[in-house]
């Protein structure tokens, strides 16, 4: 079954989406929605050309939009009858022109991950792992599991890097031969 909307969009740009259906086509008196919920609602009427629904917001409109994850219907409508077409999640990104001065776009993960890093490269010049001074106490994670949580963070940025690229997420491909 194909599928219509792409897994993201981007805020401030058009968009622009043709749906055939030939089960429904805009021409046979069927009209199509588009419904978005997430951090905002959304609700979209696509537009008819010929027998292809489609669904057109200015970039101007999307602007609008908040960032962040979205669950989506597509559905058709005949004046009694409402079909699902398609179901799923969407993620709208922010959109990058609107952005200020000290923007990070890095993931989650890779934020993190830095974090680790900038930890234990100012670790290497303290040899301590905890110190009290009267009452006041001061413990440091030890280095191992820094080094545990760097690792489980550097496979979890691999694996989302292969991910975004249409890898695959289970490693390198081992060939053999009988």
């Amino acid at each position: 079954m194909p599928e219509y909307l792409p897994t993201e969009i981007t805020a401030g740009v058009t968009l622009d989406i043709p749906i055939t259906l030939t089960a429904y086509p805009a021409g046979g008196g069927w009209s199509l929605a588009l419904v978005l919920r997430g951090p905002q609602s959304i609700d979209l009427t696509a537009l008819a050309n010929g027998d292809t629904h489609v669904v057109h917001v200015a970039a101007a409109a999307t602007a609008d939009w908040a960032a962040g994850d979205y669950w989506y219907t597509i559905r058709v409508i005949d004046g009694t009858d409402v079909f699902e077409v398609e179901s799923g999640r969407v993620k709208i990104v922010g959109d990058l022109t609107a952005e200020s001065d000290g923007y990070d776009g890095r993931s989650h993960v890779d934020k993190v991950l830095s974090a680790i890093e900038a930890v234990i490269e100012g670790r290497a010049t303290r040899d301590q792992e905890s110190y009290k001074i009267n009452n006041r106490e001061l413990q440091r994670t030890p280095i191992s599991d820094l080094l545990k949580l760097r690792d489980q963070y550097r496979d979890e940025a691999r694996r989302m890097r292969a991910a975004a690229k249409g890898q695959s997420l289970l490693g390198r491909r081992v060939l053999v031969r009988f």
